[in-house]
């Protein structure tokens, strides 16, 4: 008899739900342990484990509709896991006990489809292609939701690829290749003309050129132009761009002395800026 009674205590290791179901209470069909010990009621309750083991599904989606009726392949591998949340076990028991791990890999497999064919329909497929970090944060939130309602949590989402049927995407990198080219060209033409100065080089206590800096006096002006073309930079043209070594665009340049302007421009489209009517010996 006392050996009967200390068999229906169950241990509940880390990598297992322990599930105790029968006559719990009111209100309640089972009960949910991770960990510990608990006692089993002999003829009125009975009990069994869910496995906490990570669980990698393949995901082939293909042919997913974009926001603007494109057919999107989006390859991907999702790891889900059985929740030990409390406000989750509960569902965990009530849906997956008793299913073998291919019966909860299908039913994860559903829904993470219908969620990520959702999003996918909701988001433009430039956005889809270029902001990679945004596609799985909003795929995650959706697939996390539905995956609580059946006592699963979502791990990792992993999009091994964006492809897309109608050869779409194909011609976005062209033209991105292309503009690319186009622009190396002109940064180059602009450098030719200008003298260049990167956003290190373009610091003027506190901070760097952009608008409503403090401006730039004579002597900082004259400290920055490197160039050996003369003594006076009257008529020079500058080139300003990051460290990136791209452009700086539309940005404020005021020269003063002693507190008076005596020169404000606006850099163009191509980072430069005519520097005129402006005489400092260097």
């Amino acid at each position: 008899m006392l050996v009967f009674f200390f068999s229906r205590y169950q241990k509940c290791p880390s990598d297992r739900i322990l599930v105790i179901y029968g006559q719990i209470g009111i209100h309640q069909s089972s009960k949910c342990l991770h960990g510990g010990r608990a006692f089993i009621w002999p003829f009125i309750q009975d009990f069994d484990y869910l496995d906490l083991t990570p669980i990698p599904i393949d995901i082939p989606l293909e042919g997913a509709l974009s926001k603007e009726n494109i057919r999107v392949n989006t390859p991907s591998t999702v790891t889900v896991g059985i929740s030990t949340d409390p406000a989750v076990m509960s569902n965990a028991a009530e849906r997956l006990l008793g299913l073998q791990l291919t019966q909860v890999r299908d039913l994860a497999r559903d829904i993470i489809f219908a969620q990520m064919i959702d999003v996918i329909a909701k988001m433009n497929i430039e956005v889809i292609n270029s902001d990679r970090d945004q596609l799985i944060d909003r795929i995650s939130d959706g697939i996390e939701g539905a995956l609580r309602k059946v006592g699963l949590r979502l791990i990792n989402v992993n999009i091994i690829d964006i492809t897309d049927e109608s050869g779409y995407l194909n011609a976005l990198g062209r033209r991105a290749s292309h503009r690319a080219i186009q622009d190396a060209k002109q940064w180059e033409e602009a450098r030719k003309k200008g003298i260049n100065l990167k956003a290190k080089d373009l610091v003027y206590d506190p901070g760097p050129y952009v608008q409503n800096s403090e401006p730039w006096t004579e002597e900082v002006i004259a400290q920055l132009l490197q160039s050996s073309a003369g003594e006076r930079f009257d008529g020079a043209t500058i080139y300003l761009v990051d460290s990136d070594d791209k452009p700086i665009k539309e940005a404020n340049i005021q020269i003063t002395n002693s507190g008076v302007n005596i020169f404000s421009g606006k850099t163009d489209g191509l980072g430069l800026i005519q520097i005129e009517g402006v005489k400092i010996s260097r």
